[in-house]
């Protein structure tokens, strides 16, 4: 197996090593806070809307009212991908060398 780091010395192979632990476990500390930062957001989420079921309802809403505007976006861009193809097969009967 091909070691990257066989040129380096012992004493450099061995602080390359100890660098890659402690960002290693740097990286796991912080996902871990993050988790539990996350889970408690969630828990008092689930709280907030429990005591308040007007707050729910709104946040339904405004939920739904964003899935079907982002539904419309990608029925226009697809519609626009249409039109544009259906010009394109219009103007090459027209120029036949014009894709299509």
């Amino acid at each position: 197996m091909f070691n990257e780091y066989e040129d380096l010395s012992f004493e450099e192979q061995l602080q390359l090593s100890e660098s890659l632990i402690i960002r290693r476990y740097n990286q796991q500390m912080f996902l871990r806070r993050n988790a539990r930062l996350l889970q408690q957001e969630l828990e008092l989420e689930a709280e907030l809307l429990e005591e308040n079921p007007e707050l729910a309802q709104t946040i339904y809403t405004l939920n739904m009212q964003e899935i079907q505007s982002n539904q419309r976006g990608v029925q226009n861009v697809l519609g626009s991908q249409e039109s544009a193809s259906k010009e394109q097969s219009v103007w090459s009967k027209f120029f036949l060398g014009l894709g299509g």
